[in-house]
This record gives C-alpha cells, sequence and structure tokens, in this order.
C-alpha cells in the first residue's frame, strides 16, 4: 500500500490532464514546439513524480521525490503564465489551472515539512 491517498493521485492526474488540454489548444494556434514540450513535461511530471513518492522507499526518498514536484509545479506556473502573457490563451482561462498549481504545491510543500519533521 501506499503512502498517499487515493484522491491525491487522481488530483495530480487531473492537473496534467488539464495541462494537455492547454497543450492541444495551443498546437491548434501553432505555438512553438518548443513550448508545448515544455508545458508537456512539466505539466505530467509532478503526476508521474508523485506516483513514484507513492512507493518510496524511505521517507528520505518520499521527501526528495515530492521536492521534485513542487519544482515541477513551479515550471508549470511560469510557462502557464507566459501563455497568457503572449495572449495565446486568456489569462482569465489559465488562472484556474495556474491556481491548481499553487495549491498542489501548497499541499506537497506541507507534506515535504511534516515527512522532514518526523525524520529529526
Amino acid at each position: 500500500m501506499g503512502r498517499l491517498k487515493a484522491a491525491t493521485l487522481e488530483r495530480v492526474e487531473q492537473f496534467a490532464d488539464r495541462v494537455l488540454d492547454v497543450v492541444e489548444a495551443l498546437e491548434r494556434k501553432r505555438v512553438s514546439t518548443r513550448i508545448l514540450n515544455q508545458l508537456i513535461g512539466c505539466g505530467t511530471s509532478p503526476g508521474a513524480n508523485v506516483w513514484e513518492a507513492d512507493e518510496a522507499m524511505s521517507s528520505k526518498d518520499f521527501a526528495k521525490t515530492l521536492c521534485i514536484v513542487v519544482k515541477e509545479l513551479n515550471e508549470a506556473r511560469y510557462w502557464l503564465r507566459l501563455v497568457g502573457r503572449r495572449g495565446w490563451i486568456t489569462p482569465k482561462r489559465l488562472q484556474p489551472l495556474e491556481a491548481e498549481a499553487i495549491e498542489l504545491k501548497k499541499m506537497f510543500g506541507a507534506m515535504i515539512h511534516r515527512t522532514r519533521k518526523t525524520a529529526t
């Protein structure tokens, strides 16, 4: 059995799906493949890394993997904000997805903090 609740795993999967919806909309607008690939990478990486953390072999490994999740969520926010600034998709439409990235960051940041605190 893993360390995380099924709802947490599902939430990061839904985040990835929503980022991929943005990528598909950007593809239709012929946005640079380089930007699409960056957004695909950082938008789906949190999910893959959360699933990896769920089966971590140690508390240290769990915290380290969640740190990667937080970094990838930060990068996703950057690219989403760039997309909005460029006007490829309106910032208003992207705001809920950026807000979800922030909420996930807070949630995983708290998990990292509790894990490290317990380990010392």
